[in-house]
């Protein structure tokens, strides 16, 4: 099991809405596998089971949402909410996973590359698993594979949401900064200056918060590395490229190295935590920060709906823009509980059609599968084009062995904006958190 501290995406971008929001007064078990979701009899199974997630910003009420109307579709079941602190739910999660004492169910990250990945999880026999063929349909549109360990399921989706620069496009204009979709990098240099000639800044970077850097360079790495390698995780899997011998890897860090340069961020960034935000959105000195899309509903409830940002994708500096787009926000259960068949059906529920139109509605993210964008709102407008084109990538971290790789990405990026670090140093740190269990 991974020991690292990396910390899910919309877990701290949950935690960035509370910082953002003033952005209104301007405008491991020894089992070897998992157990059977069909095992027990549900008649003698326990009909109170408990579902354990975080919820930074005090708005998210979806997966309570989710859990009331399920408890409505079969009376005696209870559905009993624990929530836990954002900052280290994924430690916390973890560590409860590995010692046997998870709850029921639980928020967690797909795939392979995050503290509270499922992978591994899997691997360990902490998860029960999913053994519904429906779910495989209803996945599917998401890269299945990523739900999945030995070809079974262990977790469904919140949903899909897209990973880029969430911007409040009305303030920035009332500024004279304009930042479109189909921006270049050379355009978010040139806004950058003229928000940095108000006394702005373009974008809020909360530096020493590796979650923060690390999403952003993933953002700029989606156009330079995933755009003309949809396969490089599987290269580097094969030991057939490395991050420190891959051009593209080079230019996302360079680039980000670039934007500071040329004052893209607040100042004092390097060293900045969530609390720069606040006090800089909070005066209405920056335009966007880079999260899920999710967190534009978030901001947008928080403020009391005075405020509406949209998602749009980072500019590459070089070729063609990509968008990153994925569902790997999941749902999982523990192998352990006593009441496998009731926890089966409820995640049943929440990948179903009903459950994620109730997810969607309160998360921001859009119903795995979905094709009709205009039915997502104005949001995802400026990238509707680039989703229903397949202009999009998927996050890179679910493929990745372990949480420490995107750890240390974070972390370095930290350590380029402070000359502490080297851009060839900091990928080939990655190169050895890829290659060390």
């Amino acid at each position: 099991m991974t020991n690292t501290k990396g910390t899910r995406r919309r877990r701290w971008a949950a935690a960035a809405v509370v910082a953002l929001a003033g952005l209104t007064v301007t405008a491991c078990s020894s089992s070897t596998s998992g157990t059977s979701a069909s095992s027990g009899s549900a008649a003698s199974e326990p009909q109170t089971i408990t579902f354990t997630f975080n919820d930074a910003s005090g708005t998210e009420h979806y997966f309570q949402n989710a859990a009331t109307a399920y408890e409505k579709l079969h009376p005696g079941v209870t559905i009993t909410s624990e929530v836990l602190p954002a900052e280290s739910y994924a430690q916390a999660i973890a560590t409860r996973i590995e010692g046997g004492n998870a709850p029921d169910i639980f928020e967690a990250e797909s795939g392979s590359g995050q503290t509270d990945s499922i992978e591994p999880f899997a691997r360990a026999g902490d998860l029960l698993a999913l053994t519904d063929p429906v779910l495989k349909t209803e996945l599917s549109p998401a890269s299945l594979s990523q739900f999945e360990y030995n070809g079974t399921v262990y977790a469904v989706s919140l949903g899909s949401a897209v990973n880029g620069i969430v911007y409040n496009n009305a303030l920035a204009q009332a500024a004279g900064v304009n930042l479109t979709a189909s921006s270049t990098f050379s355009d978010v240099l040139s806004a950058c200056a003229t928000a940095k000639a108000k006394g702005k800044s373009l974008f809020g970077l909360a530096g020493s918060v590796p979650a923060n850097t690390g999403i952003l360079a993933l953002e700029v790495a989606t156009s330079t590395v995933y755009g003309p390698d949809p396969n490089w995780d599987t290269q580097r899997a094969a030991g057939k490229v490395t991050f420190a011998g891959t051009p593209g890897w080079t230019t996302a860090l360079n680039a980000i190295v670039q934007l500071y340069k040329a004052g893209c961020f607040q100042p004092g960034a390097p060293g900045a935590g969530f609390d720069a935000l606040t006090n800089g959105s909070a005066r209405g000195q920056l335009f966007g920060f880079f999260a899920p899309s999710g967190a534009a509903v978030d901001i947008d409830a928080a403020s009391g709906g005075h405020v509406h940002l949209i998602a749009l994708p980072f500019p590459s500096p070089s070729g063609t823009t990509y968008l990153s787009l994925s569902s790997d926000t999941s749902i999982a259960a523990s192998s352990h509980t006593k009441s496998p068949k009731l926890v089966a059906s409820f995640l049943e529920y929440l990948a179903s059609p009903a459950g994620q139109k109730i997810l969607a509605t309160g998360s921001g993210y859009f119903p795995v599968g979905t094709t009709d964008i205009s039915a997502l709102g104005p949001v995802y407008q400026p990238v509707a084009s680039m989703i229903t084109s397949q202009q999009t990538r998927n996050f890179p971290t679910i493929d990745w062995p372990n949480g420490k790789v995107y750890t240390d990405l974070g972390n370095g990026v930290e350590g380029l904006l402070t000359g502490q670090a080297t851009v060839q140093q900091v990928l080939q740190q990655m190169d050895s958190d890829w290659t060390t269990p």
